[in-house]
């Protein structure tokens, strides 16, 4: 009998796929190239900061896990934590961080196998924005490593490919089109990815 895989993907508007003319974004791709069944739930909301995905999480996760499968969340959010807004950033990184402990301990503590993708770069918002960006990065991932949970980075591969630049910039500044998504997927895919999901859960 297959396992049965159930795996939730909660974050912002990247995790959505927003700006994807074929509406697939990195989430959709990611799970074309996952061999086997896989029940999976988008649950990206744009402009979500750390701080909406910790509130909504669990009463958005539960429901769509079983106690006998095989239950997965993939958490990816800080870009929107970075933002600047009147001189401040919108989320403190310190608070950002507690933030993905807590969704890692609430992991732990219902047998849920966890999997963090690092914030992607939003282009427009500038060198500030993308410095902040890379050091949150740094930190999620040193507290991924910590609890022994897979952590891709993102930030600096995308700040740098023409690709997702390219598009975001022709866009709304901040979400690329499906090359750029494409980029993003294939980031993911050379992480832990299929080692993660190959494998038997918590």
């Amino acid at each position: 009998m297959s396992r049965d895989l159930r795996m939730c993907f909660i974050g912002d508007s990247f995790v959505q796929g927003i700006g994807d003319p074929e509406h697939r974004g990195w989430v959709g791709r990611v799970l074309q190239a996952t061999c086997g069944d896989v029940t999976a739930f988008n649950l990206g909301i744009r402009r979500n900061t750390s701080e909406d995905v910790l509130r909504r999480c669990w009463q958005e996760v539960a429901p769509r896990t079983l106690p006998d499968a095989d239950n997965r969340l993939v958490v990816s959010f800080g870009s929107n934590d970075m933002v600047e807004e009147e001189g401040k950033v919108c989320v403190a990184p310190s608070r950002c961080v507690g933030n993905l402990t807590s969704l890692l301990d609430g992991c732990r503590q219902r047998a849920i196998g966890a999997l963090v993708v690092g914030p992607p770069p939003v282009v427009d918002a500038g060198e500030g924005h993308l410095r902040r960006t890379s050091q949150l990065a740094e930190e999620m991932a040193a507290l991924c490593r910590s609890r022994h949970v897979p952590f891709i980075a993102t930030t600096q591969a995308l700040a740098c490919d023409p690709a997702w630049t390219r598009e975001a910039l022709a866009g709304d500044g901040a979400h690329p089109g499906s090359a750029g998504y494409h980029r993003l997927t294939d980031i993911v895919l050379a992480g832990r990815w299929h080692e993660w999901t190959a494998r038997p859960g918590q």
